[in-house]
């Protein structure tokens, strides 16, 4: 269902893409947009469990284009060096394949707040649950299930 990576001397292994998910703070997120048009957007993420998770407002076009068609990617570029002598890039990302789901179950909102509060403000666990709570009405989670995960490396 998924193409084989042209390049295939550039894929890493399993390993290093979830590695990939779990040490980097964005992505963009590339859904089915209005009139045909790919939208991409970048998000902030957090990843767990074969899981990418991510807020956002609770209505709008990344919203809207979620409702419309589940099926999304998610890049992740770690590093990028130019080397100009050599008219290239050297690069690590990983790209997941998967389907989004808007969580609407107080507990698994709760649950994936708590997983975006863990890696971006571990040391202020309570201020966040607070800010949550607050923007409760405002906000809506994202989870993506990971059906396909590739790494690559280029030079």
């Amino acid at each position: 269902m998924f193409r084989d990576m042209r390049l295939g001397e550039r894929l890493r292994p399993m390993e290093e893409a979830v590695r990939i998910l779990k040490d980097n703070t964005h992505g963009v997120l590339a859904l089915d947009g209005d009139a045909g048009y790919t939208y991409a957007v970048p998000v902030n993420f957090a990843y767990s469990d074969n899981k990418i998770y991510f807020h956002g407002a609770s209505s709008g076009h990344k919203y809207d284009a979620m409702k419309n068609n589940n099926k999304i990617s998610f890049c992740v570029v770690e590093r990028e060096e130019i080397l100009a002598k050599d008219y290239n890039t050297a690069f690590m990302s990983a790209i997941a394949f998967g389907t989004v789901r808007i969580l609407e179950d107080e507990k698994e909102r709760n649950d994936a707040f708590e997983i975006i509060l863990k890696k971006f403000s571990p040391e202020f666990m309570e201020g966040g649950r607070e800010y949550v709570k607050a923007e409760w009405e405002n906000v809506a989670a994202f989870e993506i299930t990971i059906e396909h995960l590739t790494a690559k490396e280029g030079y």
